[in-house]
């Protein structure tokens, strides 16, 4: 077997019909098939082999696509970098792994250290001309476009997809042929991918849920790609439009900025079926998009570490709020202390199945620590129903410990949200002497909306028991999220340290510079606050960090 065999019986199949399209660019499964082994026939030609690591340090463009393809074509194994990564991080990922070459643009090409990565032995730029390195497109000209994927092993790597590194230094998740192969299938069986959908991809190709969830699966149903570089959100309406999208996957922020915008119904006609993940999708967004559009924002689960997709909840049997059940061929159960819970009560969250990673790269004592007589155990907390429908409460090392007492972020977060002024919100713990810990959060307000930090404490002491109720509330103009929508806790955490030294007259060092968020929040909100059959829909497809 071979992930890219998908590309291949696609360029089989429908030689002339659109693969991908990129900026008015259309590649055909036939040419995509016939780049993808230049690739690979040069790569070779560089003496690149089976199981040598090949990193792909680029942003959404079809070289990604194509590069990703040429080396699992040729058995090697695609590591996967985030485009917005400096040069310390770039060698730390690249040191890890083992890089022998790296595919990276004239722009980004800045922020490989080759003096520092002695095992580093090729750099292969696109996009622009750089002064170092090997070009992409003379490596690829010279190169046969005839080739097969070899054969390899289902427990063979085949990528490498480094974790955002929110709670320390990233690792490796190393994903094989058989997870990429078998959670392909699922999610394309799930979302009902077919060959005729026309299929919207912005997510950063960098991650579990662009490359294999989107990428794979849509090669695998022989459909239509159509790449962004990013969210725009002038080009990706434009694109819905222009190239009758019918099927958009997205992250709870570029949803939560397509209701805040008012769009016209019809705006979005095109649309077949809508999917989030990545992050917590708001009970309040999820409801107003369905009262709005008439349309669920299909939701389910997993992380880096299961390829992504662990549970669906699937239209058939579909239950507002819960993350469905375990996909295909893969179980999902509760437990605490190592035992499996009863229905109804909460326990972390353990997966065992063919989605599984085989581990972290190069870390065997985090890797066992991980997986446990086959069952990953994911750090996040849920619970199940007597129908075996999976429900995620929270992150676990997310959870505030006020004076004994749990309060789970996402509970306070879903009260927050109901307040018709609300944009966005954040909720997080901050230390406190008297009570472990209390209750914070951050908050984006719609446009033209004023509340007080009283008011606000007033909307939520009606609305939950006290020892959850924020005890502080910063509104702000932004929340910070990893590149895939994540809220970056620990950043919050650390300015509100931060902040705290600031106040005693001893400045605390940051740990990471603010990041940029994925989107800023647009105007001209919904005001439409009812309830209905989706009121607890919401919870969340997320990765583990």
């Amino acid at each position: 077997m071979n992930i890219t065999q998908h590309v291949e019986r696609g360029c089989h199949l429908f030689p002339d019909k659109p693969a991908l399209i990129f900026e008015g660019k259309t590649f055909t499964y036939a040419e995509l098939d016939r780049l993808a082994n230049r690739v690979a026939n040069g790569l070779r030609e560089l003496g690149i082999h089976r199981s040598d690591r090949i990193a792909l340090f680029l942003p959404n463009i079809p070289e990604f696509i194509i590069s990703y393809l040429g080396i699992l074509k040729l058995g090697a194994i695609a590591v996967s970098l985030n485009a917005m990564l400096k040069s310390s991080e770039v060698k730390f990922i690249l040191d890890d792994c083992g890089a022998k070459a790296v595919v990276t643009t004239a722009e980004l090409v800045k922020n490989v250290p080759q003096a520092d990565l002695p095992q580093l032995k090729h750099v292969l730029v696109t996009e622009g001309t750089a002064a170092e390195g090997t070009s992409l497109a003379e490596l690829m000209a010279s190169a046969s476009p005839d080739a097969r994927a070899v054969e390899m092993d289902r427990y063979a790597p085949a990528a490498i997809v480094y974790t955002s590194g929110t709670t320390g230094f990233p690792k490796g998740a190393t994903l094989s042929h058989g997870n990429l192969i078998s959670n392909s299938y699922s999610q394309q069986h799930c979302c009902g991918m077919q060959a005729e959908d026309r299929i919207l991809l912005y997510l950063p190709l960098f991650h579990c849920f662009g490359q294999n969830a989107v990428l794979n699966a849509g090669l695998n149903a022989c459909a239509t790609l159509v790449l962004h570089r990013n969210f725009d959100l002038t080009q990706i309406l434009n694109s819905v439009a222009t190239e009758q999208i019918t099927m958009f996957f997205g992250v709870p922020t570029v949803f939560l900025v397509l209701l805040n915008m008012d769009l016209p119904k019809d705006r979005l006609k095109s649309v077949r079926f809508y999917f989030s993940a990545a992050a917590p999708l708001p009970t309040e967004v999820a409801q107003k998009w369905y009262d709005k559009y008439g349309m669920v924002i299909h939701q389910g689960y997993g992380l880096t570490e299961t390829s992504p997709c662990a549970s669906y909840n699937h239209d058939y049997i579909y239950k507002p709020g819960s993350v469905g059940t375990a996909i295909e061929n893969v179980e999902m159960r509760v437990v605490n202390n190592g035992k499996e819970v009863e229905p109804g009560e909460l326990g972390e969250i353990a997966i065992r199945g063919p989605n599984v990673m085989l581990g972290y790269w190069n870390r065997p004592f985090e890797t066992a620590e991980a997986i446990k007589n086959g069952w990953f155990y994911t750090g996040d907390i849920g619970q199940v129903d007597q129908d075996g429908f999976f429900y995620i409460v929270d992150r676990s090392k997310d959870m505030i410990n006020v004076a004994g007492f749990k309060v789970y972020p996402t509970e306070v977060e879903n009260v927050i949200y109901e307040h018709p002024a609300v944009a966005e919100v954040a909720v997080y713990g901050v230390p406190d002497l008297e009570k472990s810990e209390i209750v914070k959060a951050n908050i984006v307000l719609k446009p033209d909306c004023h509340v007080t930090e009283k008011q606000m404490i007033a909307f939520c002491a009606e609305r939950m028991a006290a020892y959850k109720m924020p005890k502080a509330i910063k509104f702000v103009d932004s929340i910070p999220k990893n590149p895939t929508g994540k809220v970056l806790k620990r950043v919050l955490r650390d300015e509100a340290a931060n902040e705290a030294a600031l106040k005693k007259g001893n400045a605390a060092v940051p740990a990471i510079a603010k990041p940029i968020p994925l989107v800023a929040t647009a105007p001209t909100p919904s005001n439409d606050t009812s309830g209905g059959v989706l009121k607890s829909l919401g919870n969340i497809f997320k990765r583990r960090n």
